[in-house]
């Protein structure tokens, strides 16, 4: 009797990583392994392109899998993604279907972030790309066109509002105390106890926009923080100031940031998140010189994605085994 090894799709593996990442030689003994470097762009070719496949491998939220893709796999038969989260991934359908999905490790993927957030604030604060792209144009101290930009700023006796104070969001804070900024910051569940433990102030949410020389936001995105930053709030923001998102898009009107940017308010944007990713060439944020931006790049560095690779290896020869691990939900 002829059996037939199970296919497994390793997706999203836009850097080239994962099977450099790991020791996949006992995995692609038992099964036939396919790695996709390049996004799929729509459900329907993420559907026509995982069709024939037994189990799935996913990194983060880089491809949406909602009930209309798993229920559009019929020989799905088990899913793991990287990290301890995913808001793409539909649980519920799997577990309706009787997928196990599991997840891996996190690594050290907090303090990479909220490095990222560092790296970006800085960037647009002190003009980093600008002064690199003129530079390289020859036009010294002008932009890569050869026009004048804002003057870096100083940190140091500047104020940094926080939307949010979790693990990243106090970490954030920590740097900034460091570079000698008045931190304060908000959220909904913010209370003054859990401000002066990270040593920080509340504030109002108006005040720490109408005040603050960079926000950054670090809130979890769910239905009570989707669109939580609007065009009122960017409205009040300094022309001098700087938002940061290296969180999830979905907090801040992306088309309202735009405008206010192009308005003038406020006079900076530094992005590692998008609606939609990779972002569509002629988006908006593109055309504008006052926004920093990275694709993505939170989560992405060596440390974090040996543990998410070796944690998929782990995850799959669980499941080959008939025992996974990790699961995420209930089947």
């Amino acid at each position: 009797m002829t059996t037939t090894n199970p296919r497994i799709a390793v997706c999203d593996d836009y850097e080239r990583a994962a099977l450099a990442g790991a020791d996949w030689s006992a995995i692609r003994e038992r099964a036939d392994v396919v790695v996709f470097e390049q996004p799929f762009g729509s459900a329907e070719r993420t559907i026509d392109a995982l069709r024939d496949f037994d189990a799935v491998c996913l990194m983060r939220e880089r491809t949406p899998f909602p009930a209309t893709v798993i229920d559009a796999l019929p020989g799905l038969k088990f899913i793991v993604f990287t990290g301890e989260r995913n808001a793409a991934v539909d649980h519920e359908a799997a577990a309706r279907r009787g997928i196990p999905v599991s997840c891996t490790p996190g690594g050290p993927s907090k303090a990479s972030t909220a490095e990222l957030t560092w790296a970006l604030l800085l960037a647009a604060m002190k003009r980093v790309v600008p002064a690199d792209g003129g530079t390289r144009a020859g036009h010294w101290r002008l932009d890569s066109q050869g026009r004048r930009y804002a003057l870096p700023a100083n940190l140091e006796g500047q104020r940094l509002g926080l939307l949010g104070l979790g693990q990243i969001g106090a970490r954030v804070a920590r740097v900034g105390r460091a570079f000698g900024m008045d931190v304060v910051a908000w959220s909904q569940n913010l209370d003054d106890a859990r401000a002066a433990e990270v040593g920080v102030r509340r504030v109002p949410k108006q005040e720490l926009f109408e005040t603050s020389a960079a926000v950054s936001l670090h809130l979890v995105l769910s239905a009570r923080t989707r669109g939580i930053v609007g065009a009122a709030d960017l409205a009040r923001m300094r022309p001098d100031a700087v938002i940061v998102n290296t969180s999830r898009s979905g907090l801040m009107d992306e088309r309202a940031l735009a405008a206010a940017l192009a308005a003038g308010r406020p006079g900076w944007a530094a992005l590692d998140v998008f609606d939609t990713e990779p972002i569509p060439i002629g988006h908006p944020l593109l055309a504008l010189p006052t926004v920093t931006i990275s694709p993505h790049l939170g989560y992405v560095n060596a440390q974090v994605f040996s543990a998410f690779h070796h944690g998929i290896v782990e995850a799959l020869a669980a499941w080959l085994d008939g025992a996974p691990i990790r699961l995420v939900n209930a089947r």
